[in-house]
């Protein structure tokens, strides 16, 4: 649920006036039929989660942030996945918001061309036409941020995802959000540790509110991940994968960062809530 002008707000005001000129372009009806003829979603799930033994990662591609400006050009998006997936990426992560991320559905298009591995579309998902074009564009799982939906808008698009064949990356960033992800049953649970109201990071929290996911989901942390040491400090409070996109555009060798990130030990998660907050070896 968002507050009067918060960083999240505006952005969510640009998605939506882009995704009103999409719409005049591309109705409903046709992207549905688009969806519905596009090559089965892969199970990214799966492929995130590997043999269980290491960290999964999300590989980005990411030109662009609220909170960083430019990051790098990608003037060729699907030679960067080629490289993520070979190197052992789980799934590709591709953001398409335009206006603060510089992504697009092209990119996206382009990706999926490149890689047989899950991709993921990165979006301010705010309307289900948005569900059905993710899948129109071979997306095979999309994140919803629960802080950007109301309940009954993150139920009906993560029902609809579900129903064309997609799985959903459910983004968290405090217990309440946990809550509502895990009254929807979802499958694999992002924890931020970026506030995307304020664009603060708090990786305390984020390691606290990882703790606290019980068995089951697939639990991802978010933000802020520079170093082997940060994916160790994730995977000690109980990430199963993370998501990381600044550090491999802006590094001179993803491929070797992607090697790295993706052989930390996966170390489990204690029964809910029964472990101290975060300290010790967090990201800083």
């Amino acid at each position: 649920m968002t507050s009067t002008g918060t960083v999240l707000d505006a952005i969510i005001a640009g998605v939506q006036e882009d995704l009103a000129a999409r719409r005049a372009r591309i109705p409903l009806e046709q992207i549905q039929e688009e969806a519905a003829a596009a090559h089965p979603a892969r199970d990214a799930r799966a492929s995130i989660a590997g043999d269980g033994s290491a960290v999964g990662l999300i590989a980005e591609v990411k030109r662009r942030s609220p909170s960083k400006g430019a990051l790098a050009q990608i003037p060729d998006p699907a030679a960067l996945a080629s490289i993520y997936e070979s190197s052992g990426a789980g799934a590709i992560s591709v953001l398409t918001e335009e206006r603060r991320f510089g992504g697009s559905l092209a990119d996206l298009d382009a990706v999926r061309a490149a890689v047989d591995c899950p991709v993921l579309r990165k979006d301010f998902m705010v309307d289900p036409y948005q569900v059905h074009e993710a899948r129109a564009h071979g997306a095979d799982l999309i994140l919803l941020i629960v802080a950007a939906l109301e309940d009954s808008q993150l139920a009906q698009m993560h029902a609809l995802a579900t129903e064309l064949g997609m799985q959903v990356l459910v983004e968290t960033h405090t217990e309440a959000e946990l809550e509502r992800a895990l009254a929807l049953d979802a499958q694999l649970i992002g924890v931020n540790a970026r506030d995307l109201k304020t664009l603060d990071v708090d990786l305390d929290r984020a390691a606290a509110l990882l703790r606290s996911i019980p068995a089951g989901p697939l639990a991802v942390g978010e933000s802020a991940v520079f170093s082997v040491a940060h994916v160790r400090a994730y995977a000690a409070a109980g990430a199963d994968a993370v998501l990381v996109g600044e550090a491999l555009v802006t590094g001179s060798d993803p491929a070797a960062s992607v090697r790295a990130f993706s052989t930390v030990p996966r170390t489990g998660r204690t029964p809910r809530l029964s472990t101290p907050s975060a300290n010790g070896e967090t990201a800083r």
